[in-house]
């Protein structure tokens, strides 16, 4: 099948990695494919959440993803459990060695288990396998579908990569906002900014560095994270929030008493899933895929398809309003 292959030039090149553009004009519908916590149970994390065969449920998502042979494939973070250690890679390698015979582009952000233990090895191992990665942050786009990936390992960033990383965040979204060959964004990173899981919980670091300027762009369309290993599906001033950290990590218990951030998946709990996307118009129709409980086969389930907020809408003609003359 032709591909075409146009660079997205931000005039950021000092923080972001050459993006692709990948044309549809001969393709009716590109499937975008995301997956998170692909890594493999520690015994340490056995000891509080019970295990589901889930290095079986992995390799089973990526038979699925390389049968299905998307556009793209994104992987949010935690594709190993220890980034560090190179035997943890052997699976992933003949998986991404797949993808890219079958001409499935393969990008990836860190999580916190990829840089736990030995920071530097563990990043020097992930770009090996995800050469495009920059740790701050990078753009990658597929079918006019802008994909933002952004580093939220915070605790692992300097002061310095953090100022970058947020002018380099604001103004990418306003680039991408004005970019006539972008019709949406997606914004990703490891850790959620909102979720019920009682393990990991909110980062509020997330909602304070990433959640405003993705509220406010005109283009961004969807919040995809991963860390609790769950699906949910959250709406937040008329924007929406997906975590799907269902890639193979032990399952984590969610909050269902009243003081439970509200969930659009309320009754879509499956144990590993994996997201797909494709763009109608300026919309997504979103996808979740999810393995049945018998490990049998995969069935479709929660799906949506996002609409432009009133806030962001609201925001941007304010905007306009006040630079008129």
């Amino acid at each position: 099948m032709a591909k075409s292959y146009i660079f997205l030039l931000l005039g950021l090149l000092p923080f972001i990695s050459i993006a692709q553009i990948q044309s549809s004009s001969a393709l009716s519908r590109i499937e975008i494919a995301f997956i998170s916590d692909t890594q493999q149970p520690m015994m340490v994390e056995k000891i509080i959440l019970k295990p589901t065969h889930n290095i079986k449920a992995t390799s089973l998502l990526f038979s699925e993803i390389l049968k299905t042979k998307p556009q793209s494939l994104y992987m949010l973070g935690d594709v190993v459990s220890l980034g560090y250690r190179d035997h943890k890679w052997k699976k992933v390698d003949r998986f991404l060695d797949s993808c890219r015979k079958e001409n499935t582009m393969v990008c990836g952000l860190l999580g916190n288990h990829d840089v736990m233990g030995r920071r530097k090895k563990g990043e020097r191992n992930f770009n090996k396998r995800f050469p495009e990665n920059v740790r701050t942050g990078y753009v990658s786009v597929t079918d006019s579908v802008a994909i933002v990936l952004l580093n939220s390992n915070f605790n692992k960033l300097s002061s310095t990569d953090k100022n970058k990383q947020a002018d380099w965040y604001q103004s990418t979204l306003n680039s991408l906002d004005s970019n006539e060959a972008i019709k949406a964004v997606i914004v990703t990173c490891h850790h959620a900014p909102y979720t019920n899981s009682k393990i990991v919980g909110s980062s509020k670091s997330v909602q304070q560095n990433f959640v405003p300027a993705y509220i406010t762009s005109k283009k961004a369309r969807l919040f995809i994270t991963g860390h609790a290993h769950d699906f949910e599906h959250f709406k937040i001033m008329g924007k929406d929030f997906l975590v799907i950290g269902g890639g193979g990590g032990l399952h984590q218990p969610l909050d269902n008493s009243d003081k439970r951030i509200p969930d659009m998946a309320l009754e879509y709990k499956p144990l590993f899933h994996y997201l797909s996307v494709h763009r109608v118009a300026e919309e997504l129709q979103v996808t979740s895929h999810f393995l049945k409980n018998d490990f049998d086969k995969f069935d479709a389930g929660h799906s949506f398809k996002t609409s432009q907020s009133s806030y962001a809408t609201t925001k941007n003609e304010g905007d306009r309003k006040n630079t008129d003359p």
